[in-house]
């Protein structure tokens, strides 16, 4: 009797594996998008992982895969710019206001630079530094003559501007460093 026992109680148990198997399975397939991927995938946490939350990244800091050498880059998303040295030392970081038309992520090169001029929305501006064009929109850095600690303005959604403004210190900073052929980089 003890045998037929043995063998009723591993069907039993194998039974018993299967249906929570199932069951687990089941689970997974209902669980709302972004829960419980890493058991979906088969993915497992590290040895010694911390599950505590992730420490925001410094938005001062350079973006990774920004480039190499002196150049400038643009954050999109950051709406931040890092006057970067050609040994990779970040000379200067600085917030700046978008422009209306971003340019797309990549690699460009100044093109011009004007001291002084009217921008397209009709702001005086100094120290123009272009570097990009889209649908006939040029896009480039400047700094407002008549800069007061007010905020501007919310732009006319109507005009496609492409100044990307700049406070005037921050502006003499560009002018010195971005000089036509400077490398510009623009990331997400």
């Amino acid at each position: 009797m003890a045998a037929s026992s043995s063998g009723i109680v591993a069907g039993l148990t194998a039974a018993a594996l299967a249906t929570v198997g199932y069951l687990a399975h089941q689970a997974a397939e209902t669980l709302p998008a972004g829960l419980g991927r890493a058991a979906q995938t088969g993915a497992a946490p590290a040895a010694g992982t911390s599950k505590a939350p992730q420490v925001k990244r410094d938005p001062t800091a350079l973006p990774p895969e920004s480039g190499k050498g002196a150049r400038v880059v643009y954050s999109l998303r950051g709406d931040r710019v890092w006057l970067v040295a050609g040994d990779e030392a970040v000379s200067r970081t600085f917030e700046v206001e978008p422009s209306a038309v971003d340019p797309a992520p990549g690699s460009y090169s100044v093109t011009s630079r004007s001291n002084a001029v009217t921008g397209s929305d009709g702001v005086p501006v100094e120290h123009v530094v272009r570097f990009a064009s889209v649908n006939g929109v040029v896009i480039g850095f400047s700094a407002a003559v008549n800069e007061s600690a007010a905020p501007a303005p919310a732009p006319d959604p109507k005009v496609r501007t492409g100044g990307i403004r700049e406070s005037r210190a921050d502006g003499d900073a560009m002018w010195t460093f971005a000089t036509i052929g400077r490398k510009v980089v623009v990331v997400r």
